[in-house]
């Protein structure tokens, strides 16, 4: 009885240090680079979902790039839910870009589909 109480107190903070781990590298910034760039495009591609809805923009100059919004939570929040956009729609996105130069992949701070303007990250938002 005492091995099965230790097994199992053992077993579930195993499980908390697999959670919090995989929960504080999922939700870092450290694969975005800390300058910020404008995409403008049409959407190919819509996902909302967990764990972080994303957007397929086609560019005119630079193809088909991945924009990742908040959490869903954070992302309905900010006013964008399902029917806010629909494939084809021109969409500016403003965020920061992955650090591997090779990856079209973008973190977006804010998104305007539209004329209307989503801030998802609003405390992220550098404008010049």
């Amino acid at each position: 009885m005492m091995m099965t109480m230790f097994g199992r107190f053992l077993g579930g903070g195993i499980l908390m240090m697999l959670i919090v781990s995989g929960a504080a590298a999922h939700h870092g910034w450290s694969w975005a680079e800390a300058d910020q760039l404008e995409l403008k495009g049409v959407i190919r591609d819509i996902f909302i979902g967990p764990p972080h809805p994303t957007l397929d923009i086609e560019t005119a100059d630079d193809g088909v790039w991945r924009v990742e919004l908040a959490n869903p939570s954070q992302t309905e929040r900010a006013g964008f839910v399902e029917g806010s956009a629909k494939v084809g729609d021109e969409i500016v996105a403003l965020g920061n870009r992955s650090t591997d130069p090779g990856e079209k992949r973008m973190k977006a701070v804010r998104i305007t589909v539209g004329g209307k303007t989503y801030d998802l990250y609003p405390e992220r938002i550098k404008t010049n």
